[in-house]
């Protein structure tokens, strides 16, 4: 179906579409439910059901997450705010060793909203989370006056399964692992600045946004000593081994010239003054594994398309007589500490 009433197939969101009446059901058959429902012509409850039997069945503890998204723009080259917020939130659970099993997607629509590109929206949702192998099985939609958000606000909630045996965590890592990230950094960041088009950078730069669910059974499939692992979202690379040495209590030693960085995001960067390390990714993760399954865990990594340029990038060592810390080795030999940046380097990127 192309039109939905009181929109057409051409038109914008309304007041009506938040109202609880016939604009807002025929909003949620016509577009959310032929999009995220397995039957969508079956009775809609006012929750998802899921059978506890299969849960229990794919291991023994519960992963759950939520996380809001409020990218501007709401489209850019890489994805959107729909395929932003199934991968952040499939790839939360996926860091902890969890199998991805539902999600939950509460929509916040500003009055105005134009049809064709809140479709477009929710089947990129739809693609992504078939790619993860996941469902969205239950929702919300709120309608508000127009100015009150900008756009399209999107939460989403996930709940997966650990398998027994895996205990991922960021206070894991010990001296002697070695620190592997997935690809190149702050792509995601990079795009976004770009796609806003205020600094009028001609740079084709495309988000990394991916579900990483498949790239971590892998990891864990060649490296199951794996210790640690955390998407590099906002606060980037950087923010996340700031987090992981002080809560492991130990020191991150990086080699500079290992990080593996795109050009055009080095060029970006150079000209803004910011730093690949501290940029947004949406595809990228963090893997701290013990150093004698490091070499199987790269070629794992590097033999997933999500993970072709994968790197080892540093090593943990014993926590220095002022504590934890994260320090960087330039071609050098020069060292300085990286430190968690202290706010947002660019404003709403996820």
């Amino acid at each position: 179906m192309n039109s939905i009433p009181g929109i057409g197939t051409g038109g914008r969101i309304t007041m009506a579409h938040g109202g609880g009446g016939t604009a807002m059901r025929a909003l949620i058959d016509t577009l959310f439910l032929e999009a995220f429902s397995a039957t969508p012509h079956a009775p809609q409850e006012d929750q998802a059901r899921l059978p506890l039997e299969a849960l229990a069945a794919g291991g023994d503890r519960l992963a759950f997450t939520t996380d809001s998204f409020v990218v501007e723009p709401l489209e850019f080259p890489g994805g959107n705010i729909g395929t932003l917020a199934v991968c952040g939130t499939v790839n939360d659970l996926a860091v902890g060793g969890a199998r991805p099993v539902a999600l939950s997607a509460a929509f916040i629509l500003a009055e105005g909203l134009e049809l064709a590109c809140l479709r477009r929206i929710v089947a990129s949702m739809a693609e992504c989370a078939r790619e993860a192998g996941v469902r969205i099985v239950t929702g919300d939609t709120k309608v508000v006056p127009k100015g009150a958000c900008d756009g399209l606000y999107v939460t989403t909630s996930g709940v997966g399964i650990i398998p027994a045996g895996c205990n991922i965590s960021i206070a894991a890592a010990q001296p002697g692992d070695v620190v592997l990230v997935n690809g190149t950094l702050g792509d995601h960041g990079a795009a976004i600045l770009c796609a806003r088009g205020d600094l009028a950078l001609d740079v084709a730069i495309a988000s990394d946004c991916a579900p990483l669910g498949g790239l971590v059974e892998t990891l864990l499939a060649a490296a199951p000593g794996t210790r640690s692992l955390r998407d590099a979202t906002r606060g980037g690379v950087a923010g996340v081994l700031s987090e992981l040495a002080e809560a492991s209590a130990v020191s991150l030693t990086l080699d500079e010239t290992a990080l593996p960085v795109r050009p055009e995001v080095v060029g970006v960067c150079d000209i803004l003054g910011l730093e690949p390390l501290f940029l947004a990714n949406e595809g990228k993760l963090v893997a701290v594994v013990p150093q004698t399954e490091a070499e199987t865990a790269l070629a794992a990594l590097r033999a997933h398309p999500l993970g072709r340029q994968a790197a080892a990038i540093g090593t943990v060592g014993e926590a220095g007589p002022y504590g934890p810390s994260v320090v960087l080795r330039n071609a050098f030999g020069g060292r300085r500490t990286v430190t968690m940046p202290s706010g947002e380097q660019l404003p709403r990127i996820c």
